[in-house]
């Protein structure tokens, strides 16, 4: 089971014939939309696939509810430790929990910036830009849940204050009200639909010939749109924008591993085909070549990859390098949910972001597991 767009489903089943000439063993995908993948039990998933593609914020409620297999089988240490070594960013470890890796990342991606070429000639480089253009009408954000909170993620991250660091507390006060002001003048400032958009449809929008968006400061890349055939318009990809001297850091971490389910009665099988794909030979040939959005350094820095998405790898590498990794406990997929729908509570409020902040500490400690 994987995802549905064509960044998430072509690839593998692209991969998945080229495994069967070589293997033998067919694998059939299906897929789920966009929202499922964010908030579907992965535990009701393994009942029925072999297969699983995840995201990170999962692996402490699999791991609890032993769902999946460990992918750290024996005799295949030296697999890993290569494949850890081609991690873009945090991605690999993303996936690891109680000392096990529970996948392997199969897509790197977090928020980064897209602009329209055609309209600017770079993007906005720092957020006071990216405020002026937003004043003129030309800026969209993608804030339906839990995007809302994943830019809230980014911007705290970003100004040093990653949330959920401290395992009491969600975010300091301050540094809360701060990104809350940011968040809020920008959504003040941008079309109210966006409150109920994601990504995808922030990029159809964006690539529409009648858009009048110019820049998406935050939002996760997707290469599909980095390629010419994909729609009439092309959007290219930047690195976030930055507040006063800082690097572009702190953006929240997202992309997909392939995990194997714990009720599989093919593991071996699909244990093969998840080291497969997730390879160096693999991930920068037929995975990128299908219109994926690999997950290995190989692909990130190869020319071919890069010159068939308008330098969208290069162009975002160094904001995936420093993305933050969201909490991943058990619990943690409810707090997402809840925190989520608060942030856009408060947006449609107007609120002043004092009860918001401490809205989202006490959700968070509420949801906080007692074992680390």
């Amino acid at each position: 089971m994987t995802w549905s767009h064509p960044r998430g489903y072509d690839p593998l089943v692209a991969c998945s014939e080229i495994w069967q000439r070589r293997s033998g063993v067919n694998i059939t995908w299906e897929q789920r939309s966009l929202q499922d993948f964010e908030s579907f039990p992965v535990m009701e998933l393994a009942d029925r696939y072999d297969l699983i593609v995840i995201d990170h914020p999962h692996v402490g409620q699999v791991t609890e509810e032993k769902c999946l297999l460990p992918l750290d089988v024996t005799g295949r240490a030296a697999e890993r430790t290569l494949l850890e070594a081609a991690s873009v960013g945090p991605s690999y470890l993303s996936y690891r929990w109680n000392g096990r890796q529970w996948a392997f990342p199969i897509d790197a991606a977090t928020q980064v910036q897209a602009f329209r070429p055609d309209r600017l000639a770079q993007a906005p480089s720092d957020f006071t830009e990216v405020m002026e253009l937003a004043r003129r009408g030309r800026v969209a954000l993608p804030l339906r849940p839990p995007h809302s909170l994943m830019v809230f993620y980014t911007l705290a991250a970003h100004l040093g204050q990653p949330c959920g660091i401290e395992r009491s507390r969600f975010v300091e006060a301050e540094t809360g009200l701060e990104v809350w002001r940011r968040i809020r003048e920008l959504a003040e400032l941008i079309d109210p639909a966006d409150l109920d958009r994601d990504p995808i449809a922030v990029f159809e929008r964006m690539v529409d010939d009648a858009s009048d968006i110019d820049c998406v400061p935050f939002i996760y890349g997707y290469v599909s749109y980095a390629q010419t055939a994909f729609r009439r318009r092309l959007i290219r990809f930047a690195n976030i924008p930055t507040i006063g001297s800082r690097k572009p850091i702190g953006a929240a971490l997202g992309g997909t591993g392939i995990a194997v389910s714990a009720k599989t009665s093919h593991a071996m099988h699909a244990i093969d085909f998840a080291y497969w794909v997730a390879s160096a030979e693999v991930q920068r040939g037929p995975y990128a070549a299908a219109g994926g959005q690999p997950g290995h350094a190989t692909a990130w820095d190869d020319q071919v990859v890069n010159s068939a998405t308008a330098e969208f790898y290069r162009s975002t590498r160094e904001t995936l390098e420093g993305s933050y990794v969201r909490p991943r406990y058990h619990g943690y997929m409810a707090f997402q949910a809840a925190a989520s729908e608060r942030i856009n509570s408060a947006l449609r409020a107007r609120e002043n972001g004092r009860a918001l902040i401490g809205d989202l500490n006490r959700l968070f400690e509420a949801d906080l597991p007692i074992d680390p």
